[in-house]
């Protein structure tokens, strides 16, 4: 791929790398950055999509989003963050290809949501807001809160969820809408608390 044509460098940290592309914007040190998980992130994408052609478009698609999303956030640790902006990707594509085909699936819908919606913050920040989401998730009744932590910790299936709790099927996605909207209230309540 083209990126293998940047020049090579002293090696640097993830940090250096996304400190000095802030700085300038340019693309080769991105694309040298990236050169680094474009393999992890073709196996995050064809793990989800099931086609080489589509997991490909998809490796382009993301560095090209990474052009603007890396300017605007402050990342700590890269690695995870692409990973977890890799899969929600496919997911979102998944979602699209199943809506132009009149087969939306709740399950895919639902998990294409984040628990969470932060901008990368510093570490302080971030644990704070950790132990925000773990609080609240203390005030969900007992059927919410275990359908949300095997559903989106353990990337359980409705199914699984289902057989492991002995909940009835259709109660898992509401118990799942339910949690996730007292979760956001609790978190917005925390977070003006935080502001006053």
């Amino acid at each position: 791929m083209f990126f293998r044509q940047f020049r090579k460098s002293k090696p640097v940290t993830d940090a250096d790398y996304l400190s000095a592309y802030k700085t300038t914007g340019d693309l080769e040190l991105l694309g040298a950055l990236y050169e680094r998980y474009m393999d992890l992130v073709y196996a995050v994408c064809y793990k989800y999509l099931r086609d080489e052609d589509e997991s490909k478009d998809a490796v382009m698609q993301l560095f090209e989003q990474l052009i603007t999303d890396l300017r605007k956030y402050e990342i700590q640790n890269f690695k995870s963050w692409l990973h977890s902006t890799a899969r929600n990707h496919c997911l979102m594509q998944l979602r699209q290809r199943k809506m132009i085909a009149g087969e939306v699936n709740d399950e895919t819908e639902v998990r294409a949501m984040p628990l969470t919606v932060w901008p990368e913050t510093d570490g302080l920040e971030l644990e704070t807001k950790l132990n925000q989401l773990d609080d609240c998730l203390k005030t969900l009744s007992e059927e919410q809160r275990t359908s949300i932590s095997l559903f989106y910790l353990n990337q359980k299936t409705y199914a699984d969820i289902a057989e492991l709790t002995g909940y009835d099927p259709k109660h898992v996605k509401s118990h799942l809408q339910n949690g996730r909207r007292n979760l956001k209230i609790c978190l917005d309540r925390n977070t003006d608390t935080t502001h006053d």
